[in-house]
């Protein structure tokens, strides 16, 4: 009996391992409001900064969604400019508009995959919360790689309500604003970069 369980739990010990943790700190605020949120940066979220959306700058991103999507498809592309728009204006009042795409590239502002997919995370919560966002729902974090089979990589992951099918949302290939990648989960996990990475 022993000879059974110990492999079926060191099993479940990988595969709880398989999905990365939704937050690193305690102080992160995990209920968003357009006028409090944080923003991590600094590498793992070493750094956490609180910022607030003016009522003009929410009324914006609003916008991006309006009129609401009919089509799953249409409301990633939704999403996407929405995620790009929330990375500027948090940029600006949390100094992560520098932050390059990659870890190492950057100076001041830089985050790396953790930072980015926390932050998409919480900007999706956001958005999901207020009603943008009714195609799909936001999943936990998920990460690839372990070190044994690549570099870790961790991203943002939303399902498609109806067919539940996941999707990467995956903004730390690109500079701060740019369009983030949405893509199937499973092709992510595979290894996907984009092309010349």
């Amino acid at each position: 009996m022993r000879v059974i369980i110990l492999p079926a739990l060191i099993w479940l010990g990988l595969l709880s391992l398989a999905r990365a943790d939704v937050f690193v700190r305690d102080d992160i605020q995990t209920d968003p409001e357009p006028w409090r949120m944080t923003v991590c940066h600094g590498n793992g979220c070493v750094q956490l900064s609180h910022v607030g959306l003016t009522p003009q700058q929410w009324r914006e991103l609003t916008a991006l969604f309006h009129p609401l999507a009919q089509q799953p498809e249409h409301e990633r592309e939704m999403m996407r400019a929405a995620i790009a728009r929330m990375e500027q204006l948090a940029g600006d009042a949390s100094a992560t508009w520098q932050d390059k795409g990659g870890t190492f590239n950057g100076g001041d502002g830089q985050m790396d995959c953790i930072d980015e997919s926390i932050n998409t995370t919480l900007y999706l919560t956001l958005f999901q919360k207020y009603g943008l966002v009714r195609l799909h729902r936001v999943e936990d974090r998920t990460t690839r790689g372990w070190f044994i089979f690549g570099w870790p990589h961790t991203t943002a992951v939303v399902s498609e309500i109806g067919d539940g099918k996941l999707w990467a949302v995956d903004s730390w290939f690109l500079d701060n604003g740019k369009l983030p990648f949405i893509i199937p989960l499973e092709i992510w996990k595979s290894g996907w970069s984009p092309e010349g990475w």
